[in-house]
């Protein structure tokens, strides 16, 4: 044994030397992988976050030139109905010169020019008047030959550079009935001033400041249209085959590239707005991290060869690569604060008005709640939205948040309102309301409560069926019995007829306890594909005849197509309908009108709505109607409208009334196209 060890670990030289150079090959190799591979995933990364920064560039500005569209639009109108009213002074013969001069500074204009077809100055609010070439339109016999010639009846000129004085107009012309042009001259540079605020230049600037972005531009075929401070000089389109290939595809690409004598990663995105391809947005982003990591790998490396000569520190170079791989991760978390410009959708309605200018911002999210068309509603006042005393609850109230409940559309809505107030560049006080429907939420929770009670009725009616029903059947076989065996000597008929009464009093309970059990825990669902149209032909012809005779209009309303097919439990549904129908007939003793409407305004969910024209529902037990055994009915028993909700939640719906005094009731009934998820 001892022998045997000496042999075993005499290592050659040589075979030292090749342990060595084989383990350092395999730790170089290794660490050189890992820096391949800590590359390509920085570079992935860095990828995805300049493609999300990009991409939320390529919305600010598509909103930018929506802004810029918006804007024009508006100047456009208001030119025009400017040169409106003067060609209407002008062509009843009251137009004066002291009169456009009056006008163009009441109405903020710059100049006012009426031209005859030979481009000479008839009117002019401008003091120099007599030939055109003297005013500031540039050759107006030119300019305005397609009015002269009859050719169009509005000309928008856009911007011009004047003649006579700095600055930048905007001109628009209007032809007369003998063909005079009438010119509105707009000072322009105020415009202008807003347009550079938003628009590329800015967007650019503002995220070229941004820390580890080298540069931000836009550019097209015919060069830079836009970039950052630092930007000068940027390879063209057409000479690098690689921003040639992304402008053809129109797709989102990434490299890395030279610039000021250093690596950047660029990623590059073409924009199109409106179907008009605006150039090339391209974004430069430092490779410090990638740097770093590499500056660190190659420092390992010298590290290795150092514990390469001590045996014993193997171990613990492996644990160094361990915590290296920790600091790598840490880098990946702070290349992930390069995007730095998110853009939020707003779920919510929002409506910005003042008292003396009406609505004046209307979003999407509004126009979807309140059905209004924003072109529809702008400029008006708010009672176009709520009624005065909504109104004047919303307006006076002290709270920032309050819930209002009103209708909208015919529909009873509950909203949570949030109020805000500034004061614009005008000194005019605007409010801002914020708005939520809360109206599915009530919904939601009203569900959750019945869920909650038909849980409970669940948890009970096992204990009736155990706690009763035996107790009551021991009862009914003894009362049997003793009817039957026993006959006392006085009174024997007497005690009979009671021993019947009793076992007739148990059957009733019995009854009782069973159909509580039946709505407690009902019978499973048996859906069937079936037409709804044809499902509502038979209710029409099942109660035509019913409603006739007793003076009432019974009318079904289908909003859908004729081959609309549904998924439900046919003979319960028929069971629901029918309850409802006969509530409204029983509540309209002297006539009146049913109405069912049928419509799908959700999608997948059937609208089903049954109303009618009786004395509608007390306030004091609008809560109590859906609960079991309550009823107003000297007959009833309590249970209609009890086993309606279940069979409707059983369906995966929710059932809801809406009721007025005095207006009438109406109960409404959604649920899915296919019952309980089928």
């Amino acid at each position: 044994m001892t022998s045997w060890l000496p042999k075993t670990l005499s290592l050659q030289p040589r075979t030292l030397i090749w342990s060595f150079a084989v383990i350092a090959a395999v730790m170089v190799l290794s660490a050189l992988i890992e820096l391949n591979q800590s590359r390509k995933e920085l570079l992935l990364l860095m990828e995805r976050q300049a493609h999300h920064t990009l991409e939320s560039m390529l919305a600010a500005s598509r909103n930018a030139l929506l802004s810029n569209q918006y804007l024009e639009g508006a100047l456009r109108e208001r030119l025009l109905n400017n040169a409106n009213f003067v060609r209407l002074l002008y062509e009843s013969g009251r137009l004066r010169d002291p009169l456009l001069a009056r006008l163009a500074r009441e109405n903020g204009l710059f100049q006012i020019h009426v031209f005859d077809r030979n481009g000479t100055v008839l009117h002019s609010s401008h003091t120099a008047t007599g030939d055109a070439r003297n005013s500031d339109l540039p050759s107006p016999e030119r300019l305005l030959a397609p009015i002269f010639t009859g050719a169009i009846d509005t000309l928008f000129i856009g911007l011009k550079s004047p003649r006579t004085d700095g600055g930048i107009r905007y001109l628009l012309a209007l032809a007369a009935r003998d063909r005079s042009a009438i010119v509105i001259n707009l000072d322009a540079d105020r415009w202008l001033q807003f347009r550079k605020q938003v628009g590329f230049g800015s967007l650019i600037r503002g995220l070229g400041e941004s820390p580890g972005i080298i540069y931000v531009a836009l550019q097209d075929t015919s060069g830079i249209l836009a970039a950052s401070g630092n930007v000068t000089e940027l390879e063209s389109i057409q000479e690098s085959p690689f921003l040639w290939q992304a402008w053809q595809d129109s797709s989102f690409a990434s490299r890395v590239v030279r610039f000021n004598d250093e690596d950047v990663f660029e990623a590059v995105q073409p924009f199109y707005f409106q179907n008009h391809g605006y150039g090339i947005f391209r974004l430069g982003l430092t490779l410090e991290p990638l740097h770093a990591i590499n500056a660190r790998i190659y420092r390992r490396l010298v590290g290795i060869t150092l514990v390469l000569t001590f045996i014993g520190f193997i171990l613990f170079s492996l644990v160094l690569v361990r915590q290296h791989l920790d600091v790598v991760k840490k880098q990946y978390h702070v290349v992930e604060t390069y995007s730095g410009n998110i853009i939020e959708n707003v779920s919510d309605a929002i409506v910005v008005f003042s008292n003396r200018t009406g609505i004046k911002i209307f979003n999407a999210a509004a126009e979807q709640l309140f059905g209004r068309k924003r072109r529809d509603i702008l400029h008006r006042p708010l009672t176009q939205l709520f009624d005065a005393t909504d109104c004047t609850k919303i307006l006076q109230s002290g709270e920032t948040m309050q819930p209002v409940e009103c209708r909208i559309r015919g529909q009873k809505r509950f909203l949570l309102v949030s109020k805000g107030e500034f004061t614009d560049e005008t000194e005019q006080r605007n409010t801002v309301l914020v708005i939520r429907d809360m109206t599915e939420i009530r919904r939601l929770e009203t569900q959750m409560q019945l869920q909650e009670r038909l849980s409970a009725m669940g948890e009970l009616a096992s204990g009736v069926a155990h706690e009763i029903r035996n107790p009551l059947n021991t009862i009914s076989t003894t009362v049997q019995q003793l009817d039957r065996d026993f006959e006392p000597k006085d009174n024997a008929e007497e005690y009979h007829q009671l021993m019947r009464l009793v076992y007739q009093e148990v059957r009733r309970i019995n009854e009782t306890v069973g159909q509580f059990l039946k709505f407690a825990r009902p019978e499973p669902l048996q859906p069937e594909p079936f037409r709804l149209a044809e499902f509502f032909d038979h209710l029409r012809m099942q109660y035509q005849s019913l409603t006739e005779q007793t003076g009432i209009t019974f009318r079904i309303h289908f909003d859908l197509d004729q081959e609309t097919e549904v998924v439900w439990d046919r003979r319960k549904m028929q069971q629901v309908l029918m309850n409802l129908i006969q509530n409204a007939v029983d509540a309209m003793p002297e006539g009146g009108a049913i109405d069912i409407f049928a419509a799908a305004p959700y999608g997948d969910t059937i609208e089903l709505r049954i109303r009618d024209t009786g004395p509608g529902i007390p306030e004091s037990i609008r809560s109590k109607i859906f609960n079991l055994y309550f009823t107003t009915k000297a007959r009833g028993t309590g249970v209609g409208l009890a086993v309606v909700q279940r069979i409707v939640y059983d369906h995966g719906g929710v059932i809801s009334f809406e009721t007025e005094e005095g207006q009438g009731t109406t109960f409404i009934i959604r649920l899915p196209v296919k019952a309980g998820g089928v």
